[in-house]
């Protein structure tokens, strides 16, 4: 990285600010040949995109770009034999998780065989008390109900004893993951894997909805040269891609390579509302107009999870599977209600988090990097929500165990974790699994869980936070803040923005807004919200064009407290991303602040 921007070598948040290291003739040259602002090259160069593929990353197309599904390990086989099997008039079922990915895979395999004449079982585990994974009680049923064949979606990858009770039942079991595999596979009939050793297809990046929908695009072909459709209509798959979108933001996985493709893609279906559940959502979340990536993230797929967390698991795959409207407009709701009842959980345990946490670095006298907490209280369905709280809220890796009794009564710490870049969640797990101190593990490299024994957990902190310290890169890398590009107030457009999104978006996980720093605004307004947020006008030094700006989560945070102690007139330099706030068909530019610090008065300002 090149040295400090504005000179900031310490903000607020205690972090340097720092530009990119941009190899200019290269930038002039791209911008040159595709018609492009220079700033629009410079950012695309910073997020390594090559001049021979730049095409492809700015008008990604399904027909150019479509990866062939048979590049992936084991397709093939697998759907050669699926479609065997499907005309040979066997029974499917489906097991999948209870998060969005979870609803999204099980929305799409229903909407699949639905396709196809066939109604499948499906299974959704209760988040609260049967946890995690597969579990052989849910395999006990979906047998009695005629099921033949199982699959498996976004879970069961690292599941290897259950799916040998599964297999030793009569069931022939397949699995659809992304997550990382242990070392041990289970014995499955077939695994869907892109993170397999032997997987060199390039899809590692895919969320379990990604996987799902390849493997119907290569079930579909299978079906196609078997004759199976000559007197039939195949199944519309390419109007599902709104349901691979869902997933793939909720899950928070990279938005690079093919997912970019697909949350295009799935975008631009989400507009035509044909999925009646996705439809009634939007109507709930009151939103206006298509859904946009950060309406996906921050009010559908809280709204599809918050069922799983008052046990009512089975609601989100229901509501995307539904072609009911009415129907759907009546578990939307449920969920609605459901959502609130979740936030008023939350709140007050993220309140109590923080403060444990705010004691336990006064006692380690900050010596802690990675955020441990456990509580008996603790809602065990908020644990990964009040995990992504205290990483945002520390800038470190946050760890949220709870504690929840097993069929046999005896209790197990279950716990969630939400990581910062450049330190994989799953590969710490994994490696406390490896040594004995958590029953089960896993996850990505942003999210993760696992499964242990309470009598384990003072050990295990110490294990994580030596593991921690042995990444200390990653950790370090999170005190500086890259900066893409310095704005103003007045440059601060709707056009601008959509210029952002269109060339370099859509953004997320591996895909982030560009950061922008506002340099030397003053603060005309300032006011809080909901007792925790901030909400900001800002202007130019030297006034003019003004610009609403949030700081979510702000108060109690050094740069919260000097925003609002400074007030009307302060003068901050400030970090963020430009956001379009879309409301009653009007779009406006946002600005919401991740870091800042003070500016020094102007000579015109100050007192002589």
């Amino acid at each position: 990285m090149s040295d400090s921007a504005l000179r900031i070598d310490k903000s607020l948040s205690g972090k340097k600010w720092v530009f990119p290291d941009i190899n200019e003739e290269e930038a002039t040259r791209v911008a040159q040949n595709f018609g492009l602002p220079e700033f629009i090259a410079r950012m695309l160069i910073a997020r390594g995109v090559q001049a021979d593929n730049l095409e492809e990353y700015l008008y990604p197309t399904l027909k150019k770009h479509f990866p062939d599904p048979f590049s992936m390990a084991g397709m093939k086989e697998f759907a050669g034999w699926a479609a065997q099997e499907l005309m040979n008039g066997k029974q499917f079922g489906l097991f999948a998780d209870f998060d969005v990915d979870g609803a999204t895979s099980a929305a799409i395999f229903t909407r699949f065989f639905r396709a196809l004449g066939k109604d499948i079982p499906v299974y959704i585990p209760d988040r609260l008390t049967e946890g995690y994974g597969p579990n052989i009680g849910a395999f006990k049923k979906l047998k009695e109900q005629g099921v033949d064949i199982l699959f498996i979606a976004d879970c069961g990858i690292n599941s290897v004893e259950v799916i040998k009770q599964g297999r030793d039942l009569g069931l022939n079991i397949i699995v659809f993951d992304h997550h990382e595999p242990d070392e041990e596979l289970p014995l499955a009939t077939h695994i869907i894997n892109p993170k397999l050793k032997d997987d060199h297809s390039g899809l590692e990046m895919l969320a379990a909805c990604g996987v799902v929908f390849m493997s119907c695009v290569a079930m579909n072909r299978a079906l196609r040269e078997a004759g199976y459709y000559k007197d039939k209509d195949e199944p519309p798959i390419k109007n599902w891609l709104d349901l691979v979108a869902l997933g793939t933001v909720c899950d928070m996985v990279p938005l690079t390579g093919v997912n970019r493709l697909f949350v295009r893609a799935g975008l631009q279906q989400m507009a035509f509302h044909q999925n009646k559940g996705l439809q009634a959502l939007c109507e709930v979340s009151q939103i206006d107009g298509d859904p946009t990536i950060a309406q996906i993230g921050w009010s559908l797929g809280p709204r599809i999870n918050a069922g799983s967390r008052v046990h009512k698991s089975d609601l989100g795959a229901k509501l995307l599977s539904s072609e009911d409207l009415e129907e759907a407009r009546s578990i939307a709701w449920t969920l609605e209600q459901c959502n609130e009842e979740r936030k008023t959980i939350q709140n007050q345990m993220v309140k109590d988090a923080i403060a444990k946490v705010e004691s336990k670095i006064v006692q380690q006298r900050g010596n802690m990097p990675l955020i441990f907490v456990a509580d008996e209280n603790y809602h065990p369905g908020l644990s990964g929500l009040t995990a992504g709280r205290l990483k945002d809220r520390f800038g470190k890796p946050a760890i949220v165990v709870t504690f929840a009794k097993n069929g046999d009564g005896t209790v197990e710490a279950r716990a969630s974790g939400r990581s910062i870049p450049g330190f994989s969640m799953a590969d710490a797990f994994l490696a406390a699994q490896a040594a004995g101190l958590v029953l089960n593990g896993g996850g990505h490299a942003m999210a993760g869980g696992f499964s242990a024994q309470p009598e384990k957990l003072e050990e295990l902190e110490v294990f994580l936070q030596n593991y921690m310290a042995e990444h200390a890169d990653a950790f370090e890398e999170t005190k500086q803040t890259v900066i893409d590009s310095i704005a103003t107030v007045r440059s601060a457009q709707v056009q601008f923005v959509h210029l952002l999104e269109t060339a370099i978006g859509p953004f997320g996980v591996g895909n982030e807004p560009p950061v922008f720093a506002l340099n030397d605004v003053r603060i005309q307004d300032v006011d809080v919200l909901k007792e925790k947020h901030i909400r900001l006008m800002l202007s130019d030094w030297e006034g003019g064009s003004r610009i609403k700006a949030m700081l979510f989560g702000g108060i109690g945070t050094p740069l919260g407290d000097a925003l609002i102690k400074q007030g009307r007139g302060g003068a901050f330099h400030l970090t963020g991303k430009f956001q379009i706030n879309r409301w009653n068909g009007r779009e406006s530019v946002e600005f919401h602040i991740d870091d800042g610090i003070h500016a020094i008065p102007r000579e015109s300002e100050q007192v002589a």
